[in-house]
């Protein structure tokens, strides 16, 4: 909120609940006072929208509080800590790279199973070797991360500089897939071997040995899959960008960031797929799928090559929305000025995105795992996406590259009749039932979650891929011999 940067949203809306319950006043209450939907204070509540200064002044007024009673920035409750708690801890990058349920804090869920999911949530991270962050702090590392990115239009020249060295480290022509000879040999000039093992901890992606020189990495049926290439790839970039091994959280998102950028280049190196893209740009039939088959890669990685080079070389502003099958961004990216919902720091991350985006219409389709062409009118303008549903991850996630309608001319399916139109991130788009569905439906429904099972996958003897040393030591002796 413009007037306090720093006001948690979160927080305001757990106090606003509490006093507004303790005033024995429903929303629908509350809003008569001060002039509002029921709708909108929910979202005040939920922490999904902040309000202005003068909102605050009239709800403290309302319940006859005084300023300060809404704004002290500390949960209520016990509850209240213990829910914003595992909220908090379910929207890092950290939870995001364990590739687990969410759980939801809902009334079923007893406060002492709370507090313990919560607890391994706090052993997790400090296991993991990044400092404890607040919510607030994360959301701020996180959207300097995204102005940063943005401000180079998603190209990190010095990153491609690192890449293109590696490349012709590895003896790769420019013709086809980056191979895994080609892989041997820039991992052998930067003075490592690579030794794939059968018994790598599921936590790990690889294991450096630096006294050995070896990457230790999972056994893959060939070393020449995706997954291999890149693992090897991500952790050669660490020491070929000369990372900080103790990052603060903005460089440690940062170097998250250059880490996935450098093996996306080399995989897919600039030179050679740029002289791609001028042709199908000539062509009018700009596609991630034609970059994914030339450099067998990920739609996804294809995707986010295209997006790093189309300002750079074309003058082409894009957005790339990575996300779940309930809309919610797992990773964003836009210099278009696409008008997706952030946070209060610039984030895309942890948004819903609007019901009638490209990424959240394929999902209702029946032929979702086909290629999704869909142009969107709204505030910002006009806009062309295409969306993929990638499947071979669990939950399935859509990559959804988009551009502004002038720039749809020169990319495959441009000739689609989907049309959509969105006025979000205004509420009243999709985020709300509209009047009359609210009235008729909200006393007469209750939505019962499925929640037992994701709880009990959570208080499991090895929930997580805890960061387990000891394992990662006897990996390590097991092949010195010691």
């Amino acid at each position: 909120m413009s007037d306090s940067p720093r006001l948690d949203p979160l927080i305001l809306g757990r106090r606003l609940r509490h006093h507004r319950k303790n005033a024995g006043l429903t929303l629908d209450d509350l809003g008569d006072l001060v002039g509002k939907p029921g709708p909108y204070l929910s979202l005040l509540e939920n922490g999904k929208k902040e309000p202005s200064l003068q909102i605050i002044l009239e709800l403290a007024a309302a319940l006859g509080l005084d300023l300060q009673d809404l704004i002290e920035p500390s949960a209520p409750t016990r509850r209240d800590r213990l829910e914003i708690a595992l909220l908090r801890a379910q929207e890092t990058s950290l939870f995001e790279s364990l590739d687990i349920p969410r759980v939801r804090p809902s009334a079923k869920l007893d406060n002492e199973t709370l507090a313990h999911i919560v607890g391994l949530h706090d052993s997790i991270q400090e296991k993991s070797g990044i400092r404890s962050a607040e919510s607030v702090e994360v959301r701020e590392a996180n959207g300097a991360v995204t102005d940063w990115l943005a401000a180079r239009d998603g190209y990190l020249a010095e990153v491609e500089e690192v890449a293109a060295d590696a490349v012709a480290s590895g003896g790769y022509a420019g013709d086809g897939p980056f191979s895994s000879r080609n892989l041997i040999d820039l991992t052998m000039r930067s003075g490592f071997e690579i030794h794939p093992i059968d018994d790598m901890p599921p936590f790990a992606r690889s294991i450096v040995d630096l006294d050995e020189g070896r990457i230790y990495i999972a056994q893959r049926n060939e070393l020449k899959t995706r997954q291999a290439r890149k693992a090897i790839l991500q952790t050669l970039a660490g020491f070929l960008l000369d990372h900080d091994r103790s990052p603060d959280l903005e460089t440690f998102l940062r170097q998250r960031v250059e880490t996935a950028y450098f093996a996306a280049a080399v995989l897919v190196p600039e030179t050679a797929v740029t002289h791609r893209l001028e042709k199908a740009k000539a062509d009018h039939d700009l596609s991630a799928e034609d970059v994914k088959e030339l450099f067998y890669v990920s739609y996804e990685m294809a995707a986010w090559r295209i997006v790093n080079l189309l300002t750079r070389h074309f003058d082409m502003p894009t957005h790339l929305l990575v996300s779940d099958q309930h809309g919610i961004v797992v990773k964003g990216y836009g210099n278009d000025d696409v008008p997706v919902r952030r946070d209060s720091f610039g984030g895309m991350e942890t948004q819903r995105l609007c019901r009638h985006w490209g990424a959240r219409v394929t999902f209702r389709s029946p032929d979702r795992f086909d290629t999704h062409h869909q142009y969107t009118d709204t505030p910002n303008g006009t806009y062309f996406c295409t969306t993929h549903v990638e499947t071979g991850r669990d939950p399935a996630h859509a990559i959804t590259l988009g551009v502004q309608f002038k720039d749809a001319r020169w990319f495959r399916g441009r000739d689609t009749e989907n049309r959509e139109t969105s006025s979000c991130p205004d509420p009243s788009c999709c985020a709300a039932p509209e009047g009359e569905q609210e009235d008729d439906w909200r006393e007469r429904v209750i939505v019962s979650a499925r929640s037992q099972a994701k709880i009990l996958g959570l208080l499991a003897p090895d929930p997580y891929p805890e960061l387990d040393m000891v394992e990662v030591h006897e990996v390590i002796e097991r092949r010195d011999g010691r």
